[in-house]
Order: structure tokens, then C-alpha cells, then sequence
């Protein structure tokens, strides 16, 4: 997978869970360390399992999709991930939250603690849990996207997160953001 990337710079990588020799999940953390300027990730699997949902989204991928998505929701899901929004089917991003929301990765709490948000970083990391996108938020804050998409920068610079997903991910462990 690494030659193939580093050969073919591709804005996207849609990546199998299950793959000969190395695991794609595996295969995403290994891509996004030893590749400079490494593609945005889209694990596609046959598998709704959500341990291989989590341990995608920490080794560091953008989105997660089943196979069984219809081809134009496979498009959509590429175009968001190149757009550096991230993905997740709804099942997931609700059964994450109530298995990783409960408070149990305690440790994450210090690291918002640490970040010092705004109240509007705050409430925007809020609505980036809830799934919202940039447009979204932008127009439940009655705001335009640029601010939406500074708050969301500075969220990202403060907790020290790749992307939108690991900042959900922290705030889930962290007890920041509780399951609805």
C-alpha cells in the first residue's frame, strides 16, 4: 500500500479493513507516518463493527463507510473526505458515543483541560460531535463558513488533533461531549 501511495499521491486513499498481509488498519497508521503529505483515509468495510470503526478513527482515518453504501453515497463520502470534513455512518457515530462517551478514556479530559477553548470553540467541537458540517454549524450559529472554519482550525491547533474526528474522539473520551 505504501509504495502505491507514495507513487500515486492520491488526495484519497479508500482503505479495506481486511487486507492480505497487513490489516488496513494497520495499513492507515503506517501510510500516515511514513508518507509526507499523506491522503485523507476512507476506511470501506463489509464490517458494521464498531471496535473496527474506533481503532480506524485512532490510527488516524478520515471517514468510515460500508461497502454496501450506495455508489453515490460512496462518491459523497470521498468528496467529503478530500474536502477534510470527516465521515462516519449515523449507527456508528451514536453507538461510539454511548460505548467511548461514558467518560472511560479520562486521560483525554486533561488535554482539553489543557486547551483553554473559547466558549464558541467549545460550542462549536459541541456541534462537530453532533456530526454537523462547517455549513451546518455555520448556519445554526448564524455565522459564515470562514468563522466556522477558523474556530474549527484553532480547535484542531489547540487539542493537537489531525482532523475533525480525532477532536470528536477526544471530547467523547473526555466526558466533554456526553451521548444524546
Amino acid at each position: 500500500v505504501i509504495p502505491l501511495v507514495r507513487r500515486l499521491r492520491p488526495d484519497v486513499v479508500a482503505m479495506d479493513v481486511r487486507m492480505p498481509l497487513l490489516d488496513g488498519i494497520e495499513a492507515t497508521r503506517a501510510v500516515l507516518r511514513t508518507v509526507a503529505d499523506p491522503p485523507k483515509i476512507l476506511v470501506v468495510t463489509t464490517f458494521e463493527d464498531d471496535e473496527y470503526v474506533y481503532e480506524a478513527l485512532r490510527a488516524g482515518a478520515d471517514g468510515f463507510l460500508l461497502k454496501r453504501a450506495r455508489p453515490a453515497e460512496i462518491v459523497h463520502a470521498v468528496r467529503l473526505v478530500a474536502a477534510g470534513e470527516s465521515l462516519l455512518f449515523p449507527a456508528s457515530v451514536r453507538r461510539l458515543a454511548e460505548r467511548y462517551g461514558d467518560g472511560g478514556g479520562r486521560p483525554a479530559r486533561s488535554v482539553l483541560e489543557r486547551a483553554r477553548l473559547t466558549e464558541r470553540e467549545a460550542e462549536v467541537l459541541r456541534l462537530m460531535a453532533r456530526g454537523l458540517s462547517n455549513a451546518e454549524i455555520a448556519a445554526g450559529l448564524v455565522v459564515g463558513a470562514e468563522t466556522v472554519k477558523s474556530h474549527v482550525s484553532a480547535v484542531l491547533a489547540k487539542l493537537g488533533a489531525r482532523d475533525r474526528t480525532q477532536a470528536v474522539i477526544a471530547a467523547y473520551e473526555s466526558g466533554f461531549v456526553e451521548p444524546r
